[in-house]
């Protein structure tokens, strides 16, 4: 991650303008800083320690996050997504292993 050299503007907590977004809700968006600058920061007081800081970046120049092993989620029987790793056991996923096509073959 990219870390702030000091020239940042530091907002206080809950004050940060639109278009800003911290990492945690980037990703909650699907997106990820994708190499930009830290745009901002936010601080919020602590009664023994210091501040607590949060870097924002700018949602316009956001990338989309990355699918890991996206042939590995594939079924090849239905050909869709599953949003998990296909069980190597199986070779397809378990709808298609329960279908009763694929258990007459």
């Amino acid at each position: 991650m990219n870390r702030p050299a000091g020239t940042q503007p530091v907002y206080r907590w809950r004050l940060a303008p639109e278009g800003l977004a911290t990492y945690r809700q980037l990703r909650a968006m699907g997106l990820r800083p994708g190499g930009q600058p830290v745009a901002a920061q936010i601080e919020r007081p602590r009664r023994r320690r210091g501040p607590l800081i949060a870097y924002l970046y700018r949602i316009d120049l956001a990338k989309p996050v990355r699918r890991a092993n996206a042939a590995q989620r594939r079924c090849p029987g239905c050909g869709l997504d599953r949003g998990y790793r296909i069980p190597r056991s199986l070779g397809v996923c378990p709808q298609c292993a329960d279908s009763p096509a694929t258990q007459a073959a």
